[in-house]
């Protein structure tokens, strides 16, 4: 169970669900004036974060840096859109509740006299009942009963993500081509040559054996080499598919709100800043 102590740990974290899909990151924490635990969270959706959906902490578990609630990211996506104003009315909260299933009566969000669930709103501040103030700077202004000589203009900001997706596939194919080589191949061959010798001492018996004239045939086999063409197979690469990350810059927009101040001069008219 989540406690007050969890507050600030639960501002700007990101909300998964419990199969550790993402849903967004949390934008303010509702707090039960009575207990001070966290109640609701309102969760930016969508590229930009652009979109804010009510959560119920029911069940809700931190994780590390990680809010994991027990609903899916398609419910909270399509939660009905309410206002995150720092206050939910009685038929807000009746509506949330029975979009996500839960019972009111059963819930631990005690509605106040004037008919609004008396919670108040954490995006940053320590928060005490009907009145939030940040700790972080000077500026005091609150807009309320309290409020300083001060006022404060905000304005929006591009708030920017990104989301993988697939984009195409590549695949490495092996296939067979047939190609003619020409290669040199060094051969030989045998050829027939007369050879004569005087007679000597040495060949005079076998010059002298037989008829002194006579007809006669001498044959010799010839040899000559040919070229073989055979083919084997050898390895000579190995191939395979690698993947590198490519940073491109893209340009996005968006419409962003601010606002502006004027004041009115009794002396001068009316000027805008």
């Amino acid at each position: 169970m989540l406690t007050q102590h969890d507050t600030q740990k639960l501002i700007g974290a990101d909300v998964y669900e419990t199969d550790g899909t993402k849903i967004g990151s949390a934008a303010d924490v509702y707090l039960d004036a009575q207990t001070g635990d966290p109640e609701w969270v309102s969760v930016k959706t969508g590229l930009f974060g652009t979109k804010q959906s009510f959560v119920p902490l029911d069940r809700a578990t931190l994780e590390g840096d990680r809010i994991v609630v027990a609903f899916s990211k398609d419910q909270v996506k399509d939660a009905p859109r309410i206002d995150p104003d720092g206050r939910l009315s009685p038929a807000e909260e009746d509506e949330l509740y029975r979009y996500y299933g839960l019972s009111s009566t059963g819930g631990n969000l005690d509605r106040d006299r004037d008919g609004y669930t008396d919670t108040t709103t954490t995006t940053g501040r320590q928060s005490t009942t009907g009145t939030a103030y940040d700790t972080t700077d000077d500026r005091g202004d609150v807009s309320g009963r309290n409020t300083d000589d001060a006022m404060t203009r905000s304005e929006e900001r591009l708030v920017t993500d990104t989301r993988t997706e697939e984009a195409g596939r590549a695949r490495l194919r092996k296939y067979v081509v047939t190609e003619q080589e020409q290669v040199s191949v060094p051969v030989s061959r045998e050829e027939v040559r007369l050879e004569r010798e005087p007679i000597t001492d040495a060949n005079r018996g076998a010059a002298l054996d037989g008829p002194d004239i006579s007809e006669e045939e001498h044959e010799v086999t010839l040899h000559a080499e040919r070229p073989v063409v055979d083919t084997e197979a050898v390895p000579v690469e190995r191939v395979r598919l690698g993947k590198e990350t490519v940073t491109d810059t893209e340009r996005v927009s968006g419409e962003v709100r601010k606002e502006q101040i004027e004041f009115d001069d009794e002396t001068g008219g009316r000027n805008r800043r």
